[in-house]
């Protein structure tokens, strides 16, 4: 009994330091950029939210509906939105459907960045405490989510879209949709 409880007690530092070296294992090959959303296959949460240039309009989830398009979070705070958001102009340049939300941001700051650096949205929201992002499971902005005609999450991207990542892994993917 007594070498039982000893073999027991010298075991179980064992296991855990085997356990907490797989977990650690593992996290050395995961990508940490890749941030899988439950949503994905799911229709774009209900919500309200107020366009961020006249507050009195205000939009739903159906603005998600009826044709493939891009979902961008970004904001004013944010040092790398304001380096993808050239981009965005030349994607809304090219014809693709870009809506934006503004996330956890101040209303005049954001008009004025669309207003200097050219609005690529064809609506912009204003999701000033960041319940939609929250619905969304947003981390932090850019993100950027592909919706297909029907209003359902196909992709989501974390991180500035850029020339190299949207040719080679959202282009395609925006192509299948519908």
């Amino acid at each position: 009994m007594a070498n039982t409880r000893k073999i027991i007690t010298l075991s179980v530092p064992l296991i855990i330091f085997f356990v907490v070296c797989f977990f650690l294992f593992k996290g050395l090959y995961s990508d940490p950029r890749k941030l899988d959303s439950a949503l994905i296959g799911k229709s774009v949460p209900e919500f309200t939210l107020q366009d961020i240039y006249n507050p009195e309009k205000q939009y739903d989830a159906s603005i998600f509906k009826g044709q493939k398009m891009l979902l961008n979070v970004w904001a004013t705070w944010c040092p790398t939105c304001y380096a993808e958001h050239k981009f965005l102009n030349e994607l809304a340049g090219q014809g693709i459907y870009i809506i934006g939300m503004n996330y956890k941001d101040n209303r005049p700051k954001a008009i004025k960045w669309l207003t200097d650096l050219k609005d690529p949205y064809q609506i912009s929201l204003f999701d000033k405490n960041g319940m939609l992002g929250l619905d969304l499971g947003v981390y932090g902005a850019p993100e950027t989510y592909l919706i297909d005609s029907k209003g359902i999450i196909q992709y989501r991207h974390v991180g500035a879209l850029n020339e190299k990542n949207w040719r080679n892994t959202v282009l395609p993917l925006f192509n299948e949709m519908e």
